[in-house]
């Protein structure tokens, strides 16, 4: 992987790019890619690039060593105990995750090792993951005393609300199989077949219109908020606008004629 730096004591990102796919990687392995505060600008500053890098299809998000990500740094939490630096750390992370659903491209987490924690919420907020069968997910705070409130956001959002709120009350582990039955992922496959099995799936992605992609992101994440009868409004306008789009004309036409569409992502 090329790397980003990030500062000079450490390297905390890893990208590369490649066939219209950027491969993002958190790396601080020896603290099981914990997200410092530092990890977190420097994640809102890459993320920010790439969501303005149209040459970027799809991001891969993944941790170095073993783990995927262990939630917050509780050595540099504990290490600034004033109630200002705690609410500025969780309004950043809060940041970064409401960026992940706001940026055109989808986010594919993909998942190794554990996600505890902040880590088990940045898989929650990505478009959608693909996990290895080792993996192994939890919303651990509450074993530390602490609750995981802002984690416990994008969970309620991906699962069921007693499933959600047992893990975090309880801090207990469930496996990637549970995981994905749960809807917290989408494929579970053997670690040796994990990054093809994320080949497999942003390839898909990247062959499908850049622009009717991005669209559809943006209203999939608006409608949940709303009621009903907004929703299709919304959704009525979106496909409106799509239908005016050139990828859209050639798309039809490429099925009619029994062809392969030439996009042009407008």
């Amino acid at each position: 992987m090329s790397a980003v730096p990030q500062s000079d004591a450490e390297t905390l990102l890893l990208r590369r790019d490649e066939g219209g796919v950027a491969y993002l990687a958190l790396n601080r392995p020896g603290q099981f890619n914990s997200l410092s505060q530092a990890m977190l600008e420097a994640l809102i500053a890459e993320i920010d690039a790439i969501a303005a890098d149209a040459s970027v299809r799809v991001v891969v998000l993944s941790g170095e060593g073993k783990a995927f990500c262990a939630g917050h740094d509780l050595k540099e939490m504990r290490g600034n105990p004033a109630l200002e630096f705690q609410q500025a750390l969780f309004r950043l992370c809060g940041r970064f995750m409401v960026k992940l659903t706001e940026m055109p491209q989808p986010v594919i987490a993909r998942v190794h090792g554990i996600a505890t924690a902040a880590g088990c919420q940045l898989v929650s907020m990505c478009d959608l993951a693909v996990a290895a069968d080792v993996a192994r997910f939890a919303v651990s705070g509450i074993n530390v005393g602490l609750f995981c409130a802002t984690p416990s956001v994008g969970l309620s959002r991906n699962m069921g609300r007693k499933e959600a709120f047992e893990m975090l009350v309880t801090g207990d582990f469930i496996d990637a199989h549970e995981a994905q039955r749960r809807g917290l992922v989408n494929r579970v496959v053997p670690l040796e077949q994990l990054d093809d099995e994320v080949a497999k799936l942003t390839a898909s992605i990247c062959a499908k219109s850049p622009i009717a992609v991005q669209m559809g992101k943006q209203m999939f994440y608006r409608q949940l908020e709303m009621g009903m009868e907004a929703a299709y409004q919304m959704a009525a306008e979106t496909m409106a606008c799509n239908m005016m789009t050139e990828d859209a004309a050639e798309g039809i036409d490429a099925f009619v004629a029994k062809r392969k569409p030439q996009w042009r992502g407008r």
